[in-house]
């Protein structure tokens, strides 16, 4: 195994020799020289892992000769060693981007524990990482089992997100078990969904048990926020999971305080319906029902969220409220610019609300674009993806003005989506059936009922029937519906894809998040 090795710059070199012994001792390969132009020979002859730099000098200063180094070896790591406590020494150094900081005198521990954050860190916290979820491996298993209410699920998805999140950057065989140990929860979460889901729906007799789910967002949260008084700036992102918010999250800390929740998307999963019930605080089959002109069904061409703001606005007269409210679709930079300009004029609004469609196009140019898959190959790399368009995107400058405002921020999607990989036949000889591939609906469809969640009677979970002989069936885990026909190619294209429309915590189990600004209350 190869040795870490280690170059030590210091004038009085001699009486370090104490510490030199120790890290040869720990295994290091430890170079030494008295001055800064010795030390610039060393890095222009030989590759370091580490330099550790003495500021005070007699010739070439430490941060002259950190400078210096900067240019031969930028990525290599730097400790400064310095006598002085001074802070524009201090505020200099690390504009100079030293990796550490250390007051002479030094001891042995503060510099191996140097040594280890800045060489070892990575490797330290992957072995941590997978000892914990070693550790934990059993109970999330007893915990899979033993998820008897909604609560119980959301906690369970909560602490397989953060064991993901967590083994990410590891190779090992963890990652492998955590993504088994997922599918085995996936399959158990349907199976959970098929027995509660058309009680959670019933308009009779509602269980205690039941989540919050689409239609209550704005009964349940947001009418409470706007009887206080507070301004709420309520934006939705399209297709929006919770392990793509947690990687967000530390971006917003230091501007927000934040509370988060998790609530559960209806089915199916798909913009069309829960976007809608969340507007309207409708059931899909209700608001077919109540407002006919603004639902539109599946066959028809017209796009289907082009009625969101008229659903907003019968939900507050449906409940006889007097809020003035705005509705904006973002769908690029420019209609971002637009919404940016009008935040002075949109404070006397009591609510305002924004939809962002950036993560949905994500999802959907991966499938459609080889250099998106490429760049988006693994779940990790979609939500690094995510993260580097957040932190350049025009919903993080929306963020940061509503960061010094008097608003109450509240961030939440529709739905979840989910990569497949795993093709269920599906055929049909109707015209009318959709193309979505985790939900079917139809009046002729032949399938497998033991693959799918299958609802013979829309009626009983509030859908619409757009003919008195139509069912729906939704797929569960990592399935995806696949016609026999050309069925090769329909697989080879559509798996890996990320897709919504079924059952899966990813999908169904979404953030609903609580900002306020932290000088705003």
């Amino acid at each position: 195994m190869k040795k870490d090795r280690l170059l030590w710059v210091d004038d009085e070199i001699s009486l370090l020799r104490p510490h030199i012994l120790f890290l040869e001792g720990k295994g290091y390969e430890v170079d030494t020289v008295t001055n800064g132009q010795d030390a610039l020979d060393r890095c222009r002859a030989t590759t370091y892992d580490l330099i550790f730099l003495d500021e005070n000098m007699p010739g070439l200063s430490g941060l002259q000769t950190l400078a210096l180094i900067k240019e031969i070896c930028p990525t290599v790591p730097v400790i400064m060693i310095t006598k002085s406590e001074e802070e524009n020494i201090m505020d200099m150094a690390i504009g100079q981007k030293i990796a550490d900081y250390l007051i002479k005198p030094v001891n042995p521990n503060q510099i191996l524990l140097s040594l280890k954050k800045n060489l070892h860190r990575r490797d330290i916290v992957s072995e941590a990482a997978q000892t914990g979820y070693q550790q934990n491996f059993g109970k999330i298993g007893m915990q899979i089992n033993d998820s008897l209410t909604a609560a119980d699920w959301m906690e369970l998805y909560r602490r397989l997100v953060y064991w993901e999140l967590e083994l990410e950057a590891t190779d090992s065989p963890m990652s492998e078990m955590l993504a088994m140990q997922k599918a085995e929860a996936n399959s158990a979460f349907a199976k959970f969904i098929k027995k509660h889901y058309a009680d959670w729906v019933s308009t009779k007799d509602t269980p205690l048990d039941r989540p919050l789910m689409s239609p209550d967002i704005f009964k349940r949260i947001l009418f409470p926020l706007l009887d206080k008084g507070e301004k709420v700036f309520f934006i939705v992102l399209d297709n929006f999971r919770y392990d793509q918010w947690r990687v967000l999250a530390d971006e917003l800390s230091g501007l927000f305080n934040i509370d988060e929740q998790l609530y559960f998307s209806i089915l199916p999963t798909a913009t069309q319906y829960a976007r809608n019930a969340i507007f309207s605080g409708l059931m899909p089959d209700q608001i077919a029902r109540l407002f006919p002109e603004l639902w539109v069904d599946e066959d028809e061409e017209e796009n289907k969220n082009l009625n969101e703001a008229p659903l907003i606005r019968t939900i507050i007269e449906r409940y006889r409220r007097n809020d003035t409210f705005s509705y904006h679709k973002i769908n690029d930079a420019a209609g971002a610019e637009r919404l940016l300009a009008q935040l002075p004029a949109l404070a006397q609004n009591d609510l305002n609300v924004a939809v962002f469609n950036f993560i949905d196009m994500l999802s959907h140019s991966r499938t459609e674009s080889k250099m998106i898959r490429e760049l988006a190959s693994t779940e990790a790399a979609y939500r690094s993806i995510t993260l580097s368009w957040f932190r350049h995107s025009p919903l993080s400058d929306l963020l940061k003005a509503l960061a010094n405002r008097q608003y109450r921020v509240i961030i939440t999607t529709d739905h979840g989506s989910i990569r497949v990989d795993n093709p269920v036949k599906v055929q049909s000889n109707s015209k009318e059936i959709n193309a979505n591939l985790r939900y079917k609906l139809s009046r002729n469809m032949a399938y497998n009922p033991k693959q799918v969640f299958e609802i013979t009677r829309p009626a009983d979970i509030h859908l619409p029937s757009p003919n008195v002989s139509t069912r729906y069936i939704f797929a569960t885990g990592r399935d995806f519906f696949a016609y026999p026909n050309n069925y090769n190619h329909y697989v080879s294209y559509y798996t890996d894809t990320f897709q919504h429309g079924g059952i899966s915590m990813e999908e169904m189990i979404i953030p609903l998040i609580t900002l306020s600004g932290r000088g705003g209350g």
